[in-house]
């Protein structure tokens, strides 16, 4: 199974891109021995749209062109499930054992995500009540994916 997070916005060179980059790496590394073959990240420009649901829309649109077919879809959002790393890697292999092709990890701009896409979604997962920037939540996902990696291979990395 691949594993796809498609973003809205982009993450300037410096140490934001850097550490995802380590934690996508690692994912992929530690991925390949319990049948994840792939962590790919899609960038995708945030809408110039003057009018937020333009923006939404539009953005949508975009996120929508990047999910690949028959994947599991899982929303980023404030308002979701909070699954712990275990239940976050129980779900992923469950999807894996399944057959789904990919799972996608949809994080939206600054206007969040469309309604059509969270309805979309078999897993809106929160990263808590706060609010938090989008390029934090990239990281912080990113992390995540290399600790279910992790949980799932049997690799000491995660505690509980």
């Amino acid at each position: 199974m691949r594993l796809v997070v498609a973003a809205i916005g982009r993450l300037k060179p410096g140490p934001d891109r850097d550490l995802a980059a380590r934690y996508r790496e690692r994912a992929v590394r530690s991925g390949r021995g319990v049948g994840l073959r792939a962590v790919d990240v899609v960038e995708i420009d945030e809408s110039r749209s003057r009018r937020a649901p333009e923006r939404l829309a539009e953005e949508a649109a975009a996120l929508s062109a990047a999910v690949p077919e028959n994947a599991a879809i899982v929303a980023l959002d404030a308002h979701g499930e909070a699954l712990s790393s275990t239940d976050l890697a129980t779900r992923l292999g469950r999807w894996r054992d399944q057959g789904k092709p990919a799972t996608i990890f949809l994080i939206g701009g600054a206007d969040g995500l469309a309604e059509g896409l969270q309805r979309r979604a078999e897993l809106r997962l929160s990263f808590g009540a706060a609010t938090w920037p989008h390029q934090l939540v990239r990281i912080m996902l990113l992390e995540q994916l290399y600790r279910t990696t992790t949980i799932l291979s049997g690799h000491p990395y995660h505690r509980e």
